[in-house]
């Protein structure tokens, strides 16, 4: 891959920075909109393709350390080598094989993703002061790289060698694409120019507050998605990890209980800062509402009210649905919207001790539904909570309470980001959180015709 490649200079840190923007840009800017159905990706050292979307559709294989691999194969060390070399875990919720990486492989990092539409390789090499990341999508290198690690399965393990083989038959005639390159390094270098801080100076004294504001704002929201991807990426490795481990039929019982409660710590953390990461990107673009289709606000709760219970219940609170029956359709995005109410869930028990109640009121109001978020701790309502009077802004999206250490989206840019889902908030001291969703008859008759 790294033929014909420009010497480089780049730091240790400098190139991961690179590779992990590379992994966000492929998955989140390429591979997702594209809307792929199936295809396949091989890893190294470790699972390099986080998008539960993407991992639901692709089958993978991981070749990872074996310290790494006796983590979640007792057996490795105590078989014979012949044995423990070549183990066939296969982690069905993750949908990927596990595949022993040897040490005189190295630990650089490499993924190779095929798809009928679309095929790359992306692979960070050279010395700790010598990094470079190669991205190659062209056929005779691809064509290359697919036999060296099918000849290596075969000497390790020809039952994944055959299933890859396979895999790579049932994708069909693959599409080359010429234009990835033209796509791909534009979209990082982008993508790294605006977590780097603006050093350019305006000259003109009329601009000088101006464009200071202005390069101060874009370099906090910078540091926020750089900040809120270096923290969700690593996070979704470890919950990838966690739940192979879990796999396991033999785990103590304590053990299983620990490694539960860290993938749902996780889970929370990834929702909290995709939320964060998700205001950061509708400051920075401001885009209208778009992508707002039917959806059923009313079985939507109903369903994520499970697992909201749980999460509620670890702090000692109860939730109460009360939901009016039969309510029409809401026009939103339903993906983005389930982020929204999770994290307004949140946000709103956290203030509550235990025996506190949060209440969750599904009504209709007119041409539009209202979704009432009330607290209640013991007899006494307290339906303040939502926005306390302490809290500090901070930068362009959050807010912090010096009190209680607690961070949380800043009340403009909850704001912001309903009304980009289609919802209205208000938020009294009296009256609790409110959202107002317009209902969808007339487009469902719309769409009738």
């Amino acid at each position: 891959m790294a033929k014909g490649v420009p010497h480089s200079t780049c730091s240790e840190s400098a190139g991961r920075r690179m590779w992990w923007a590379a992994l966000d840009i492929l998955q989140s800017e390429i591979l997702l909109p594209m809307n792929l159905t199936r295809g396949l990706w091989l890893s190294s050292p470790l699972p390099a393709l986080y998008e539960p979307k993407l991992l639901n559709k692709f089958r993978g294989w991981v070749w990872a350390p074996k310290d790494l691999l006796n983590l979640t194969n007792p057996s490795v060390g105590i078989l014979p080598p012949s044995q423990s070399v070549s183990p066939d875990f296969h982690d069905d919720s993750s949908g990927y094989e596990r595949l022993t990486l040897l040490e005189e492989d190295g630990n650089d990092p490499l993924l190779i993703v095929i798809t009928p539409e679309i095929q790359i390789a992306l692979a960070l090499e050279g010395e700790s002061e010598d990094r470079k990341l190669l991205m190659r999508s062209d056929p005779e290198t691809l064509s290359d790289l697919l036999t060296l690690l099918d000849n290596r399965l075969n000497t390790e393990n020809v039952e994944q060698a055959n299933n890859l083989r396979n895999a790579l038959g049932e994708m069909g005639q693959l599409k080359t694409n010429d234009d990835l390159s033209k796509v791909f390094w534009p979209l990082l270098s982008q993508r790294l120019a605006d977590i780097a801080p603006s050093l350019n100076i305006q000259t003109l004294p009329d601009n000088i507050i101006n464009d200071h504001k202005s390069s101060a704002k874009n370099s906090e929201i910078s540091l926020l998605e750089a900040l809120t991807h270096e923290i969700r990426t690593p996070l979704a490795t470890i919950r990838t990890l966690i739940r192979s481990l879990l796999r396991k039929q033999d785990l103590p019982k304590v053990v299983e209980n620990r490694l539960k409660q860290i993938d749902i710590e996780c889970t929370e953390q990834i929702d909290r800062f995709g939320l964060i990461f998700n205001a950061v990107e509708l400051e920075r673009s401001k885009p209208e509402q778009t992508n707002l289709a039917l959806t059923d606000l009313g079985k939507m709760l109903t369903m994520l009210s499970p697992v909201w219970s749980n999460q509620l219940e670890r702090k000692g609170l109860k939730l109460i649905l009360d939901i009016t029956p039969d309510l029409p359709k809401v026009l939103s995005d339903s993906e983005g919207l389930e982020l929204m109410l999770t994290g307004l869930i949140d946000r709103n028990s956290r203030g509550l001790q235990t025996g506190g109640e949060l209440t969750l009121k599904l009504r209709p109001a007119g041409q539009r539904l209202k979704l009432q978020i009330l607290t209640q701790l013991t007899s006494i309502p307290n339906y303040g909570v939502s926005e306390n009077v302490s809290n500090e802004e901070i930068g362009p999206v959050l807010s912090w309470n010096p009190s209680t250490g607690n961070l949380q989206l800043s009340q403009a840019a909850t704001q912001r980001l309903l009304k980009s889902l289609g919802g209205r908030l208000t938020n009294r001291r009296d009256s609790g959180m409110t959202i107002f969703f317009p209902i969808s008859e007339l487009k469902e008759l719309d769409l009738l015709d």
